[in-house]
């Protein structure tokens, strides 16, 4: 998937630009450990959790498959602002609040129901609220927004903020770009005439 792309249906998604874009910058890094990053095991195992309501596994591996969990809390630590990384983590406390004032449970207790309702709920809730910040009028989809330290403009609703990251780290991972995208490693020539059957799966290359 071109990159633009990408961008493009992360925007459709979530009504907002790609917040953190500096990812895209990314090339060959070395592993960050966990602890570096202000993250918790139980919190990638959270967010992998949270991250499989917004990409369940179907006939195809979902977003736990793609382990996104542990390469959200890179992200949000190298390419976010400290603005941007304390309303992520504030956020996942109330989705876990959130859970309890409906449910009486933690969000790992959740059926598959409830969490598919929850967030069903914090999505609109998102939509609605970047609505009334002016910060899904007018978005530039096809370029990542640009968030930078000192910026005191509103930042999109922290859901908004887990699904782009979601979205953006299993259509990057090689299980996103293989396994839900078609992909070829060298394709060996240029062909801008392929036939297209209604139903076929995008490109990851």
């Amino acid at each position: 998937m071109e990159r633009r792309d990408l961008l493009k249906l992360i925007a459709t998604a979530t009504g907002t630009a790609l917040v953190g874009g500096k990812a895209f910058a990314y090339d060959i890094v070395a592993p960050v450990p966990l602890m570096e990053t202000g993250f918790s095991k139980e919190d990638v195992a959270l967010i992998n959790e949270m991250a499989e309501v917004i990409i369940p596994q179907t006939d195809t591996p979902g977003a736990k498959a793609a382990n996104v969990g542990t390469v959200i809390p890179v992200i949000v630590a190298d390419c976010y602002t400290p603005k941007l990384q304390k309303a992520f983590k504030e956020g996942m406390k109330t989705i876990n609040a959130r859970s309890h004032a409906t449910f009486q449970k933690d969000f790992l207790l959740l059926s598959s129901t409830q969490r598919e309702t929850l967030f069903s709920t914090l999505d609109t809730e998102a939509k609605a609220a970047n609505l009334a910040e002016g910060i899904s009028n007018g978005i530039p989809t096809a370029k990542p927004s640009q968030w930078e330290p000192g910026n005191e403009g509103p930042i999109p609703h922290y859901f908004t903020l887990l699904k782009q990251l979601t979205l953006y780290t299993f259509f990057t991972s090689k299980v996103g770009s293989t396994k839900v995208l078609r992909y070829v490693a060298i394709p060996g020539y240029y062909n801008g005439e392929l036939p297209y059957k209604k139903g076929d799966k995008a490109w990851a290359t």
